[in-house]
């Protein structure tokens, strides 16, 4: 058998939230976007599935044209079956991961960032396959107590603490 491994960086409009997951039927798409249309009905938003069989099409959703054609190069860029790509705006991933993630076809979420993002990618002779995700840089230290206070002041500043 032949594997090989590949490092996918994945490019994503400047002021986004992207959440990549594997799904499994071609429903994914609609019920993505009603999830997210019903939960933050002011966010723009993009969804793109990827099928791993029959016609394998990218399946597209969504309320802002600009990230639904984001959605699809990125998961044209990772050329995986049954991944699916969420581009959010004017909402955090926060606000709509728990439904997702409670949307019977979901297997799993790799990411939920707006950090710098690779996807780790095996190919083999059948197709590719996302084996996991490198989000953002790794750490520089450990945090003082002005950082600590800065984190508790932006949570309430943004409105996720009181």
């Amino acid at each position: 058998m032949n594997v090989e491994i590949h490092d996918i960086k994945i490019e994503y409009p400047d002021g986004c939230n992207i959440i990549l997951g594997q799904t499994h039927f071609i429903k994914t798409a609609e019920d993505l976007y009603e999830i997210i249309a019903t939960t933050v009905p002011q966010a723009r938003f993009g969804v793109a599935f990827t099928e791993a069989s029959g016609p394998c099409l990218i399946r597209t959703e969504g309320n802002d044209v600009e990230l639904v054609q984001g959605c699809v190069q990125v998961l044209n860029s990772i050329g995986a079956g049954h991944v699916f790509c969420v581009l959010l705006r004017d909402a955090y991933p926060i606000n709509v991961l728990n439904q997702i993630k409670n949307c019977p076809e979901v297997c799993r979420i790799y990411c939920a960032t707006a950090n710098p993002l690779q996807v780790i990618v095996a190919s083999t002779l059948q197709g590719w396959g996302v084996l996991g995700v490198i989000d953002g840089l790794p750490p520089k230290g450990v945090e003082t107590d002005e950082d600590r206070q800065e984190r508790r002041d932006l949570l309430r500043r943004i409105g996720y603490k009181r």
